[in-house]
């Protein structure tokens, strides 16, 4: 049973627990880095020998300090989890952390001297920083809703959690050509943003109702942004770690390795073609040795009883406390539409919890806010909690009768604004502030909209609306994908921000369209004022959304408005 800080016994969430040999293996990785960390701080390491030895404990050098991101798989923490998280943030940060569109928190304001005790903390509460960097397989990501959401097939995660385990230290794909990302949904909605990773499965049940997975190959987003290809539509369960492990073959072989900039798989895919590609992976996937199906299922089998659904009391859908705060509350009836989920269990909902306030820095949570949260989830969601990809987190399991207590505890730490999905729910990286890789800055132009758009009523009157935000090609802030994408360049020393629209990462994924010319860190929040004011006067009626505008009218009103407005 898991164990609270100050003693009391805490509900055991339905997530993957540590057994005897990934204890040991993790408290070793911990020694083994702390003589590296030891010898670097003596000198007997250079920086580029030691390099590559931080990298693989998630260890980067930004700006200012070190930053150390946390691996958190598949974005399912338990609440004694969270309160480490806390207290790392408390005792070796600035009193808060950072949640990634990855589903990882990292840190910023890190000491090298502190780094192996970060490791051990983590180590104590089954949590590492392995794989979160370097050419290798990453944190494997799901959607934040699986295991609740009313509209799932399945649950994903124990695949995820097999895909981890499979992964992790690879001896074939840990040195591959550059760093690769999977994805995975149980969902018909894609929550998951599958088509724009290296691999993304898609969960499938064919005509006899048996599952399988649809794996799309070749997404992503970065200086060529791609929509990944369907290789195979339905794979059975059971065959899959041996496709996957034939797509990891022929990308490790016939990858770039001459230009990091075309080492991506989606390049791959591209020069060579489709249809050579999938050729090339049944051949390698024919001559495998099948005799580790059979090894696969068992151990699926062990790690899917660790995602057993919670007792769940039987309970009334229904809750007229619920519905009367509704009708008597504007605010509890918008933190309700935007902030809530259907879940599958009757009588009880997912709620979100929003790191989005107006003027603050998306994704950042304080320690305060990290222990609240974990109070939250042991009190009321079964000790579990979720980071999504939107950099928010969740409360995955909450009877319904219990949404004003929840709600109101929400506003007392500031995480109930009722943002999600809309405007003022900015997806940002760090950018210039903190990331050396970036040319421009992201969160003070993310600040400057969520202000200009702090009204909550404006927002729900706008409607569904995604704007991200990145500081540089690279896309952390997966602009390629946001209804409305800014990305920040360097122009000659200044700061230049271009726009694209139309872009998403849900079941029909587009990448967003280049409007023209870029704008001023001081006009580029005006632009999007003028594109918002643009879609609200075109739009067909209140209930056609962004997207929808958007792909009826095309860019053609939208560059009228804005570069007519700009003077461009």
């Amino acid at each position: 049973m898991n164990v609270h800080v100050d003693g009391i016994p805490a509900v055991e969430p339905s997530m993957y627990r540590y057994d005897e040999f990934d204890q040991s293996f993790v408290n070793a990785r911990v020694e083994q880095f702390r003589g590296q960390v030891s010898r670097r701080l003596e000198g007997k390491l250079t920086e580029d020998e030691f390099k590559p030895l931080r990298l693989m404990n998630g260890l980067y050098h930004q700006l200012h300090a070190y930053m150390l991101r946390v691996a958190v798989p598949y974005g399912t923490l338990s609440a004694r989890q969270m309160r480490m998280l806390a207290h790392i943030a408390q005792k070796y940060d600035r009193g808060y952390g950072h949640f990634t569109t990855r589903q990882n928190i990292q840190y910023s304001w890190i000491r090298l001297e502190d780094a192996a005790d970060i490791l051990a903390d983590l180590a104590s509460v089954e949590m590492h920083a392995i794989q979160t960097s370097g050419n290798c397989i990453r944190n494997t990501t799901t959607d934040q809703y699986a295991g609740a959401a009313a509209d799932e097939l399945a649950d994903p995660r124990p695949v995820c959690e097999l895909i981890r385990q499979w992964s992790t230290l690879h001896p074939e794909f840990t040195f591959l050509p550059r760093k690769f990302k999977i994805a995975v949904t149980g969902s018909p909605n894609d929550r998951a943003a599958v088509k724009v990773h290296d691999i993304g499965l898609r969960l499938h049940l064919n005509g006899q109702g048996l599952p399988g997975w649809e794996v799309i190959v070749g997404g992503g987003q970065g200086r060529t942004p791609v929509v990944g290809v369907t290789v195979r539509d339905w794979l059975p369960e059971a065959d899959l770690l041996p496709y996957l492990t034939a797509i990891m073959r022929v990308y490790n072989l016939d990858g770039r390795r001459d230009n990091k900039y075309k080492a991506r798989i989606k390049i791959l895919v591209q020069e060579m073609g489709v249809d050579a590609f999938r050729d090339a992976v049944e051949h390698e996937f024919a001559a495998a040795p099948k005799d580790t199906v059979e090894v696969d299922a068992r151990e699926l089998a062990h790690i899917s009883a660790y995602f057993v659904p919670p007792a769940f009391e039987r309970l009334e859908a229904f809750v007229p406390e619920t519905e009367e705060k509704k009708l008597a509350s504007r605010e509890f009836r918008q933190w309700i539409k935007a902030n809530t989920f259907a879940h599958k269990q009757p009588g009880y909902t997912i709620v979100n919890a929003s790191l989005k306030p107006a003027g603050g820095i998306p994704g950042d949570a304080t320690t305060e806010q990290m222990l609240a949260i974990a109070d939250l989830a042991d009190t009321y969601s079964f000790g579990e909690v979720r980071v999504t990809h939107a950099q928010n987190l969740t409360l995955p399991h909450v009877r319904t009768r219990d949404l004003i207590e929840v709600w109101e505890a929400l506003q007392a730490n500031g995480m109930a604004d009722a943002n999600i999905g809309l405007i003022g729910d900015i997806i940002a990286c760090p950018g210039l502030d903190y990331c050396s890789l970036a040319t421009a800055r992201s969160i003070p132009v993310a600040q400057e909209i969520s202000r200009r758009f702090a009204d909550i009523t404006r927002q729900h009157d706008i409607g569904a609306l995604k704007l991200n935000i990145s500081g540089c090609i690279n896309a952390c802030g997966h602009h390629h994908v946001g209804h409305i994408g800014i990305l920040g360049v360097d122009k000659k020393g200044r700061e230049f921000y271009q726009i694209t629209l139309g872009g998403s990462s849900a079941n029909e994924t587009t990448i967003g369209e280049i409007l023209g010319p870029g704008f001023g860190a001081g006009e580029i929040a005006g632009a999007v004022e003028t594109v918002v004011d643009t879609y609200l006067r075109v739009r067909r009626d209140p209930s056609e959304e962004f997207l929808t505008t958007w792909r009826r009218l095309g860019a053609t009103p939208f560059k009228e408005a804005l570069y007519a407005d700009a003077g461009h």
